[in-house]
């Protein structure tokens, strides 16, 4: 483990010279290979709350909880087949500045609290799920655990920027999919192979609907519509030379997160036989500490990077976002870049320091996690119309429709999802205010611009008539 850590230390002090400006600490300073950034990609969706998540899901439903992944890669393959090349032509490297070029200023504020918060949600979640990881591993105390893994995120991020992330998440892919491999082979192995488990699990723990089709369709659009609008999938994107290629990364991500999400949920179901008693959220790690201990040592190489490897794209997702938005436009108009490199690590430290207090008190990572895409998945709308219906609704529409979806989709989660899941509520109120919006408005002025067409008139003419 320590080897491994050094090697990652090693990676982020190569990449530093990278970080010393700010195009290069939010983009790396140079196009990537559509391979590498399709295991960034990869990396950046499969962190300890998704691998976590997932065997914890296992553990209580059975194989169906792998949608839960098998979700991302769906929304990986859309993604390269409709947005990729578009996101990649658009040039933008923010999701606030993608929408804000057909929709307006208002709207990109907007966009960036919400992305902002999203993210951060995130971050909780896998500091839950890695503290809860070292806590098993290393027999520690799980709130020292959880600071830990909030401090070496940090850290690992702040040194090398955007270049040190493209290149030890490929080094993490690998590791977290052989560790999940190793896992899933131990386990069933020591159930008495797959008729073992057969005989031990009940019939609908095999089921591909255990977990219910709501609950399905619910992770579907979730998952679909995180990855269609979120920071960190956008800022990687654009970094491929090509938007052909761009497409190529997406297809990349896909292939990987498929076995992975299969062999995650067959652990979760092993530990389910193996350790009946225990709490769900540790069907994991306790199935890991219980084996040779180099073999141990290889899954906790896995599942830090696991850690490390979201961790980084959701801190330099808020980074990018917070200086991009709200440093650059109100307190750096001169674009002084030494500023912005001081703003940018020190916007770093503060997105990767928050979450540790709430993830001290989090349980059901995969819950928090979902709650996070459900609120991505809501400018997901937003980013469908700007691309193919940019006519439809308007520019008030879009602003109007971020106000009230946030605190209906939050609401909705907190009171337990009454009815239906709160990723439908997220999807469905954005696309009740642009129809609305579309009905209602007979002002050319606030009609959204065509991103690849002629400009929309000046936002302030909008906001006058409006």
């Amino acid at each position: 483990m320590a080897i491994y850590m050094l090697i990652i230390a090693g990676i982020s002090y190569y990449a530093r010279r990278s970080s010393s400006s700010s195009a290069g600490f939010t983009g790396g300073g140079k196009a990537f290979p559509a391979a590498m950034i399709g295991f960034l990609l990869m990396s950046e969706f499969i962190g300890t709350s998704a691998t976590i998540g997932t065997a914890q899901s296992a553990y209580e439903f059975g194989i169906s909880a792998a949608w839960n992944v098998i979700a991302l890669a769906l929304g990986f393959l859309l993604f390269s087949l409709l947005l990729a090349k578009k996101f990649r032509q658009l040039g933008k490297n923010t999701i606030s500045e993608a929408l804000a070029a057909c929709y307006g200023d208002r709207t990109r504020i907007a966009v960036s609290l919400i992305m902002i918060s999203a993210l951060l949600i995130v971050a909780v979640a896998i500091y839950a799920a890695g503290g809860a990881v070292l806590h098993e591993l290393l027999d520690i105390d799980r709130g020292l655990a959880t600071v830990v893994v909030g401090v070496l995120g940090t850290l690992y991020v702040m040194i090398g920027g955007m270049r040190s992330v493209v290149y030890s998440n490929v080094l993490h892919a690998i590791m977290k999919i052989g560790t999940v491999g190793l896992l899933a082979y131990v386990g069933v192995h020591r159930s008495g192979g797959f008729s073992g488990m057969q005989a031990a699990l009940p019939a609908d723990a095999f089921s591909v609907s255990g977990v219910g089709w709501g609950q399905v369709f619910a992770w579907l659009i979730a998952g679909v519509g995180a990855i269609f609008a979120t920071q960190y999938v956008i800022q990687a994107v654009v970094t491929v030379p090509d938007p052909a290629k761009a497409q190529v990364a997406g297809i990349w991500a896909a292939a990987m997160l498929i076995p992975f999400g299969i062999l995650a949920a067959i652990v979760g179901m092993a530990s389910s036989i193996l350790y009946p008693d225990i709490e769900s959220i540790d069907a994991l790690p306790v199935l890991a500490v219980d084996m040779n201990p180099f073999a141990t040592g290889l899954v906790m190489c896995g599942l830090v990077g696991a850690i490390l490897g979201s961790i980084a794209a959701l801190i330099l997702g808020s980074a990018t976002l917070m200086l991009r938005d709200f440093y650059q436009p109100y307190f750096n108009q001169g674009g002084d870049d030494r500023r912005n490199v001081v703003f940018l690590r020190t916007a770093t430290m503060v997105a990767g320091v928050a979450p540790i207090a709430l993830a001290l008190f989090a349980s059901d990572v995969l819950s928090v996690t979902f709650l996070a895409k459900a609120l991505r998945a809501s400018l997901a709308v937003l980013v469908v119309l700007m691309f193919f219906k940019p006519s439809f609704g308007s520019r008030t529409g879009a602003f109007v429709s971020i106000l009230i979806t946030v605190p209906m989709t939050i609401g909705w989660f907190l009171a337990g999802d009454p009815f239906m899941d709160n990723s439908y509520i997220a999807i469905l109120t954005p696309i009740l205010v642009m129809t609305l919006a579309h009905l209602v408005s007979r002002n050319p002025a606030d009609k959204a611009a065509d991103v690849f067409g002629h400009p929309a008139e000046p936002e302030v003419a909008a906001s006058r008539t409006t």
